[in-house]
């Protein structure tokens, strides 16, 4: 069987089954060690064994209901290709945006200094920390998270990628708050899928819960994170986290008892919705 013929046969499975026809193209290079436009290349090839029945494995996985990030193993964020296993949550392009706004800021707010103290609370695969931590120099990164098995997966991220970022286990700022840590960005993206929102199967089957949802209205680890953040940042600091595209009133509400007269702002993402906060902690008068 040539490459064509495997490729076209497994999209149309896959359509018949209402699936994501791209899959077959991207498990294929993945498991080929090729790039996506090598592919074009090898399509009247003949597919050889071993990687037939690697690729008919990874289908079945998929068809099975397994995210296709873990059957490579791999994610793509920030450009770079970050290891991802059923221990982390899977890096979203939403994210990225986070990570963007955040140097946009560095800019604004931490021109002139020399150093900057960053955290990184709930780091999953270590995305964020990392990839902040390779894209501005000026940075010292430090990165929590209260699962062990996470943690590894973002200790092999930052030794593969070369990012210097200190990596602390426990629960939410308990570990820079035992070490007397004080930072001028703290960063997180928290669980905030409300308990009883209904998921996609193929997120709620396999993506750690813990890492997904946030209590009853899903601002469970926001409250938690306000209520002792003031013990762990500097008498001027940013604060940016990721949200739920519908929990602007309540995030409002949460921000303005927890941090009164404090400027912040809720911004939109690429499709129009809101997805970031940041708090500006003395750092300006007003928006």
């Amino acid at each position: 069987m040539t490459v064509r013929e495997l490729i076209r046969q497994s999209e149309a499975m896959l359509d018949d089954k209402d699936k994501d026809c791209n899959v077959a193209k991207v498990l294929f290079y993945h498991l080929a060690h090729k790039e996506p436009h090598q592919l074009y290349l090898m399509m009247d090839e003949e597919v050889d064994e071993q990687l037939y029945q690697d690729f008919q494995s990874g289908m079945k996985r998929y068809l099975d209901g397994e995210p296709i990030q873990y059957i490579k193993g791999k994610e793509t964020f920030f450009s770079r290709d970050f290891t991802v296993n059923e221990n982390v949550l899977i890096p979203r392009y939403e994210t990225e945006e986070l990570v963007e706004n955040i140097l946009y800021r560095i800019d604004d707010y931490f021109g002139d200094y020399e150093r900057i103290q960053l955290c990184d609370v709930g780091t999953g695969s270590g995305a964020i920390a990392i990839s902040l931590a390779l894209e501005e120099e000026k940075l010292n990164v430090v990165a929590t998270d209260i699962s062990h098995e996470a943690l590894e997966v973002a200790k092999l991220n930052a030794q593969e990628l070369g990012a210097n970022v200190k990596f602390y286990q426990g629960d939410m700022l308990q570990p820079l708050i035992d070490n007397d840590m004080k930072f001028d960005i703290f960063v997180s993206n928290p669980p905030y899928i409300p308990n009883e929102q209904d998921i996609e199967n193929v997120v709620k089957d396999n993506e750690p819960h813990i890492a997904l949802f946030g209590g009853n209205d899903g601002l469970y680890f926001y409250r938690k994170i306000f209520a002792s953040v003031k013990d762990v940042i500097q008498e001027k600091a940013l604060l940016a986290f990721e949200m739920g595209f519908d929990q602007r009133a309540l995030m409002e509400q949460a921000v303005e008892y927890y941090f009164p007269h404090t400027p912040y702002e809720i911004i939109k993402d690429i499709n129009g919705k809101d997805r970031m906060l940041f708090i500006y902690y003395h750092l300006k008068d007003k928006l």
